[in-house]
């Protein structure tokens, strides 16, 4: 399941460069290229999935391994601490709309 038209299924199928942090068979996550963090990477589920409420209804699973990513990463880079944000929406900031989720860590985080 992807979307041609969709910036992060070109990335997936390196139709446009990333610089990468994981990947395995259903996920792939990547660093942002406008980070808000000193360590900032988006975790996407390789199918096309428009945000986080249609990945939970379609593949639950899916959504707690990204969640399991999530932890990883945060453990390599900044002893387990981090912020996990899902944009949902327009109007809440998302702006491509295939389910990401934005990883913040690498240091302390204001409220």
């Amino acid at each position: 399941m992807s979307d041609s038209d969709c910036l992060f299924c070109k990335i997936i199928a390196g139709e446009i460069p990333s610089e990468k942090v994981y990947e395995d068979d259903t996920t792939y996550a990547f660093k942002d290229i406008n980070p808000k963090a000193r360590v900032h990477v988006l975790i996407v589920p390789r199918a096309h999935y428009a945000n986080v409420a249609e990945l939970a209804a379609g593949d639950a699973g899916q959504l707690a391994h990204m969640v399991e990513v999530a932890q990883r990463i945060a453990d390599d880079e900044f002893h387990g601490a981090y912020r996990l944000i899902f944009n949902t929406g327009l109007d809440a900031g998302q702006s491509v709309f295939h389910v990401h989720a934005h990883v913040l860590t690498g240091e302390k985080l204001d409220e």
